[in-house]
């Protein structure tokens, strides 16, 4: 990069009044075309005030100089750990593209621009006096009151829906990153630096494979490639868990440590707990932001709606209650998964399907479209017109989903084009009405974008079918459970993540009280069934799969058939003698000859002991002596 006019040469800020006086907002403007390059010569580092996951934060002057001025101000740089010098380029023109995007957005902090110290890139910004945080731990107990948690977190809700809507993810939301400006707003003082960083090389791996700190990490934020992808509902988990610190002075997950933050929020999938008495549409909204699946969270769009109708309310007299009686969290009250489509009048629609089901449904509309709409609520009631019927159907909202071009959110689907770095089968995230597609993707950190013309239908999978891997399958993606001999086991599906990975079990293996599981690529699985099973012998290897009992019991079954079998041959044996010898007595045979016939049946059990001869043959032996 070459050193340019300075970044905030003609940039400024001033006060946008909305409705009245009292209600109001910063907003920075400048030049359309602003180079985001510093002169080192004019960043004067003074003293470091705070220490990050990703580096330090330090106060320094900025000291532009030019013919026609000369201006002196504090600025808050955050200096990175070192990158890799043939990183340099990728970062800056990463960096180059959010700083043009964050240009005038009013809840986001002030980018002046970027630079190096030392050999280590700097991102200067404005400075701001105190932070949430900063607030939080003046508190008794670090609980913040009411009113200003919804206040700031409709701040803060409208800084994160503004980056995104400029395709950013903020990924390190926590209340030490919200700024509070001389008027007592709250400030995003993150604008996806986590994003900038990704696949960069840090002296630590493991900070850049987190992408965000630990107790504020949604599940897919840890192995975004593989548990991802990264989505807008991502950032929606870091607020909900910045909020609830807000309201209870405790952070999410507190003393744990990142591996067993990993082992609970991915693996175990625990939940925070929340306070009592919370206002109704907060309550409505938070505890969704921690469901697993990322799509069923609400959207930022959904949670500034939230905060803007729950602020302006006196909540003194209400008895809310904050980290005194805490709580599981509810379940869900909305399913956000059913109102990401904005259905509009002549979309084609159809019955929604359950997610990840086996089970068929019966489909009330398998094929519409929409005629009316009511207006206001956000499940309202819809109009659909179905072929062969004549009046339109009133059905609510919730309860069906657009299809565009043959596609509906939630399909298998699978790319036209092979790419050895991610798998060629997914889950379609999301299609607009232009018919540009939105698809999870094992081995892709965020969404794959493209054209429905790239996509085909795939095999769809469900939780509880039995899969094992292809024949051509020689390397699998993930390691795969052997069993005995080396053979490849074969395993249930437990659970499907957003990016259709698969988590597979194997009840067919005892593993001591642990399950033994894996995960699986779509694209490299077959389902199993007994239909599938050609002979005895596959059909019995397939009942081995459904439980690690199942060789026992018929080794067991097989010995007590054996041993009752070996009963009924000895029984059948010994009774035709013992009716020839009382046929001999019985006719007054000579007693010479009876005798003879006794010791010739004496001597055929002679050789076997006692116990066995009289298991096999009904008398047994005579008693010698």
């Amino acid at each position: 990069m070459a050193a340019s006019q300075p970044a905030d040469a003609e940039s400024f800020e001033y006060m946008l009044l909305e409705k009245d006086p009292d209600h109001y907002r910063t907003v920075f403007s400048g030049p359309s075309q602003i180079s985001p390059w510093i002169d080192p010569a004019v960043l004067n580092l003074k003293h470091r005030i705070g220490r990050g996951p990703f580096g330090d934060v330090w106060i320094a002057t900025h000291h532009p100089r030019t013919e026609d001025y000369d201006r002196y101000h504090e600025v808050a740089v955050k200096m990175l750990h070192p990158v890799r010098d043939d990183q340099l380029q990728v970062f800056s023109a990463r960096f180059d593209e959010v700083f043009g995007k964050c240009q005038g957005l009013g809840n986001v902090c002030f980018l002046h621009g970027i630079s190096t110290q030392n050999g280590r890139l700097c991102i200067a910004m404005k400075f701001y006096e105190g932070s949430v945080g900063d607030k939080m731990a003046r508190l008794k107990g670090g609980r913040l009151p009411l009113s200003d948690v919804l206040r700031y977190g409709a701040d803060l809700a409208r800084g994160v829906l503004d980056l995104h809507s400029r395709g950013i993810f903020v990924l390190n939301l926590k209340p030490c990153n919200f700024l509070l400006d001389d008027h007592d707003h709250a400030v995003l003082g993150d604008f996806g630096i986590p994003s900038l960083l990704f696949g960069l090389s840090l002296p630590n791996p493991e900070l850049i494979q987190r992408l965000g700190t630990p107790n504020y990490m949604a599940p897919e934020q840890w192995q975004p490639n593989i548990r991802g992808p990264i989505s807008y509902e991502t950032d929606s988990w870091g607020f909900a868990c910045s909020i609830l610190e807000m309201f209870t002075g405790v952070q999410p997950w507190r003393g744990k440590s990142p591996d067993e933050i990993y082992q609970l929020v991915v693996l175990k999938k625990e939940k925070p707990i929340f306070p009592y008495n919370l206002p109704a549409e907060v309550e409505n909204v938070l505890p969704s932001c921690f469901e697993y699946d990322f799509r069923d969270r609400p959207l930022m769009s959904d949670i500034l709606q939230a905060f803007e109708s729950a602020k302006d309310v006196d909540y003194d007299n209400n008895g809310w209650d904050s980290s005194e009686n805490p709580r599981a969290v509810a379940p869900s009250h909305t399913n956000w998964s059913h109102f990401k489509d904005k259905l509009q009048v002549g979309d084609k629609v159809r019955s929604r399907k359950v997610k990840n089901s086996c089970t068929p449904e019966t489909m009330e509309i398998p094929d519409g479209t929409i005629v009316g709409m009511e207006d206001g609520e956000r499940d309202s009631n819809i109009l659909v017109r179905v072929h062969a019927i004549h009046d339109p159907l009133k059905v609510r909202s919730s309860t069906v989903e657009r299809v565009t071009y043959g596609f509906a959110a939630g399909y298998w689907v699978r790319l036209r084009e092979e790419d050895k770095k991610r798998s060629e089968v997914g889950i379609l995230h999301s299609i607009d009405r232009n018919g540009t597609v939105y698809v999870g993707l094992i081995g892709m950190d965020t969404l794959w974008k493209g054209e429905y013309s790239d996509l085909q239908m795939a095999e769809a999978y469900c939780v509880g079918q039995f899969v094992r891997l292809r024949t051509n399958t020689s390397s699998p993606r993930f390691e795969w459970q052997r069993k005995r001999g080396g053979v490849f086991a074969t395993g249930r599906i437990s659970q499907i993540l957003s990016n259709g990975c698969l988590v597979v079990t194997f009840p067919g293996k005892l593993s001591l009280g642990e399950v033994c599981s894996c995960l699986a690529d779509p694209s490299e699985v077959e389902v199993v069934s007994f239909d599938k099973c050609e002979g005895v012998v596959k059909k019995y290897e397939h009942l081995e799969d459904f439980h690690w009992a199942v060789r026992p019991l018929f080794i067991a079954i097989g010995f007590f058939t054996a041993m009752k079998l070996g009963v009924f041959v000895g029984k059948s044996i010994t009774r035709p003698r013992s009716r020839k010898v009382a046929s001999v007595s019985d006719q007054g045979a000579d007693p010479q000859k009876v005798q003879q016939q006794e010791v010739h049946n004496s001597v055929g059990t002679a050789w076997l002991p006692p116990p066995v001869a009289n298991m096999l043959f009904r008398d047994g032996p005579a008693p010698s002596g």
